[in-house]
């Protein structure tokens, strides 16, 4: 990829759609998409698709007039990249799962249909800061971490099920509220608003096309943007700013910093902050242990290694850590 003369588009889009047989509608769209140099990581379900892909510029017409090809992806939204370098992905995968978000929910107690309003990105901007609105963050908290909305709700939640949980115990108080969810793309917020409706909540909303969507459009109206720092992005890239902002510090030493990256000892991969100075000093991990297993080859079983980044009792600076352990 490195190697290539052309330019790429990266992009996204999601549609919720009842698919008879998901399996042939993958091997369908991986040939077509193949056949034009497209990568991405791309999940069909039973109830549709959710894609992130990277398109090559001189195909990209191309690409569209796939899309025509089937019904669940004739005229689906799609949206851009706010920073794009052309190097999101490095490969097109295609894969079949049980559902295109892992909530945890039995969909046939409530009805998935039922979502809530979608508001434009100028719509949700202008509702930010008003009374008797609340605003919250249907993504993980390490995305929340170094982006997000001003005044947010931004729920310490590792996964989509979780944080549906936590949401409807934080927000048990206030169902008679103007409720603004929003996420990266929309994708969660779908199934996320619903599940509130059923919960009671009269007044829910939903950023449609996400947060890169609001990107787009604010920059379009030459509006100062109420979202704060970086959009945690499932690619590559691993996040693209939005306001230029930085809101979040490296969990090893505390610097302004919000560039995650994975400890780059295979053993332990684990997701965090590292600064420049740090991942030198590291040598791209995220404790020396890591770094040392790195170099000598070892490797130590998950139950003896020090990790932060993903799991909420290590989003603290790394010598915290280790003066809680040595208690």
């Amino acid at each position: 990829m490195l190697k290539e003369t052309f330019q790429r588009k990266t992009i996204s889009f999601y549609r919720y759609f009842y698919l008879e047989n998901p399996q042939e509608f993958r091997d369908n769209i991986f040939h077509d998409w193949f056949s034009l140099d497209c990568f991405g990581r791309i999940y069909v379900a039973r109830e549709g698709i959710n894609a992130q892909m990277s398109i090559p510029e001189h195909h990209f017409e191309t690409f569209l007039e796939t899309l025509r090809k089937y019904e669940i992806l004739d005229g689906i939204p799609i949206k851009y990249a706010i920073e794009d370098d052309g190097k999101s992905f490095y490969k097109l995968t295609i894969k079949v799962r049980p559902k295109l978000v892992a909530d945890g929910l039995d969909d046939g107690t409530y009805d998935v249909t039922n979502v809530g309003k979608h508001l434009s990105g100028i719509e949700f901007h202008e509702q930010i800061g008003k009374e008797n609105t609340v605003v919250v963050d249907m993504r993980n908290y390490y995305e929340s971490e170094i982006g997000r909305f001003e005044g947010a709700i931004c729920p310490e939640a590792d996964t989509f099920r979780e944080e549906l949980e936590i949401v409807t115990d934080l927000l048990a108080d206030k169902k008679d509220k103007k409720v603004l969810l929003y996420c990266t793309g929309g994708i969660r917020c779908e199934k996320a608003s619903a599940y509130l409706k059923n919960q009671g909540f009269k007044d829910v909303n939903q950023l449609h096309g996400g947060i890169l969507e609001y990107a787009r459009q604010i920059k379009s109206a030459n509006l100062d943007s109420k979202f704060i720092g970086k959009n945690f992005v499932f690619d590559e890239r691993l996040g693209e700013s939005v306001n230029g902002e930085i809101i979040s510090k490296c969990h090893q030493c505390g610097t302004p910093c919000d560039s995650h990256t994975n400890c780059d000892n295979h053993g332990c991969h684990i997701l965090f902050i590292q600064c420049p100075v740090c991942a030198e000093k590291y040598n791209g991990c995220c404790t020396p242990e890591c770094a040392h297993e790195k170099t000598s080859g070892l490797a130590r079983s998950k139950e003896n290694r020090i990790g932060f980044g993903n799991s909420r009792k290590y989003r603290k600076s790394l010598s915290l850590i280790r003066e809680e352990q040595s208690r």
